[in-house]
């Protein structure tokens, strides 16, 4: 892989992190090739209840086009990205459940874990657009999982299902030292603490996610 362009230009990034101005490509696996058609999301309750959205289904959500800044556990960042997708509460609407946690899925073997109130309370997306054009398969397209107060690698490609659950299980990054949170603010980059309520970051740590339209797809 190519090293990253690097900007060293804006200081409005979390400590230990360099700006750059292309997008690196970081996989644990080949991209899959799933044509749009065969997409599906799973929304999986902790009684094993289901929901399940295709491609069409998925689409006549209420979107979003929102402005995020991307920070990697390498240690690039990537300031003022542009996206659009369906925002984590469309899904999650009207859902009561007594679960804490969402354990993500793909259309690959890659998995990850996130506090439910992450996907409730902060700004989070399943996207599908990128600077205006279809997601590539390489930075998770046809659809992807964005929470950009956390480091990418919950941001997981390729997203399939998100289960809920009453019970923390890590996640393949999360197996492989990284950190089960993952706050790029408090350099949360290896394994060394149990999530605590205090790890979480405030809904105004570091830099705003841009809202720039919401309107239908």
């Amino acid at each position: 892989m190519e090293e990253p362009t690097i900007d060293r230009s804006d200081p409005d990034l979390p400590p230990g992190q360099h700006a750059v101005t292309d997008f690196p490509v970081v996989s644990t696996e080949p991209p899959p090739r799933l044509p749009r058609d065969a997409w599906t999301l799973t929304l999986t309750g902790v009684n094993g209840s289901e929901c399940r959205w295709d491609w069409v289904a998925f689409r006549a959500l209420p979107a979003e086009t929102f402005c995020v800044d991307l920070h990697s556990v390498a240690g690039w960042s990537k300031i003022a990205t542009n996206w659009r997708g369906v925002p984590l509460r469309e899904f999650l609407a009207g859902v009561s459940t007594v679960a804490e946690y969402a354990h993500i899925f793909t259309w690959g073997s890659y998995t990850t874990n996130v506090p439910l109130e992450d996907l409730v309370e902060m700004p989070t997306w399943i996207a599908f657009d990128y600077e205006g054009a279809p997601i590539p398969p390489e930075h998770g397209g046809p659809a992807r999982l964005l929470i950009p107060h956390l480091y990418l690698w919950k941001s997981a490609k390729w997203v399939r299902r998100i289960a809920l659950s009453n019970r923390d299980r890590p996640g393949t990054r999360e197996r492989d030292r990284l950190h089960s949170y993952g706050d790029p603010w408090r350099e949360q980059r290896y394994r060394d603490h149990a999530v605590r309520p205090t790890d979480r970051p405030a809904a105004t740590t570091g830099r705003p996610s841009i809202m720039t339209e919401r309107a239908r797809s």
